[in-house]
């Protein structure tokens, strides 16, 4: 840019990148500080879009973990820790995490492990759970569901049990 942005153009300029969709506070002080924002404005600013509720941290919480698990399908693990990058308080994490549905969470994970499950190739059905149960944990899932999970959707459950 061509010159140093006054606080007041900053404000705006962060009204605008909240109004287009959901942020959170390290989201926008990354983008502050992009813009050239100084330490002092970028708390001013902050506080401002707060209290105005352009940003509200349990708001974005909840936005993120619901579009993560419906859209991306990822599992509770994988959130949780792209919300704790994002510096997301532990409560408001575990808050969040509690509005998913835990019937449709586990719809996306069988659906998931059955298309997987036509893809794998592997010489014995233990080979093959073993890459489901990699590839399940890999996108989030807990352990203890993507196993229950395996067992339900598998031919063979003797390597499960």
């Amino acid at each position: 840019m061509k010159g140093e942005l006054s606080e007041n153009d900053l404000r705006y300029k962060a009204e605008a990148y909240c109004s287009l969709m959901e942020r959170c506070v390290a989201d926008v002080e990354a983008k502050l500080s992009q813009w050239g924002a100084t330490p002092e404005m970028m708390e001013k600013i902050v506080r401002h879009l707060q209290d105005e509720r352009y940003i509200d941290q349990k708001r974005f919480c909840s936005a993120f973990v619901r579009d993560k698990y419906r859209f991306n399908q990822w599992g509770r693990v994988k959130i949780c820790q792209a919300l704790r990058m994002k510096k997301i308080p532990a409560d408001v994490i575990a808050k969040g995490l509690e509005e998913v549905d835990e019937r449709e969470y586990m719809e996306i994970l069988s659906g998931l492990i059955e298309q997987k499950r036509r893809s794998v190739k592997a010489c014995t059905e233990y080979e093959r759970n073993g890459k489901l149960i990699r590839f399940a944990v890999g996108r989030g899932f807990e352990m203890e569901a993507v196993c229950r999970c395996v067992k339900q959707t598998g031919e063979d459950d003797v390597y499960l049990d």
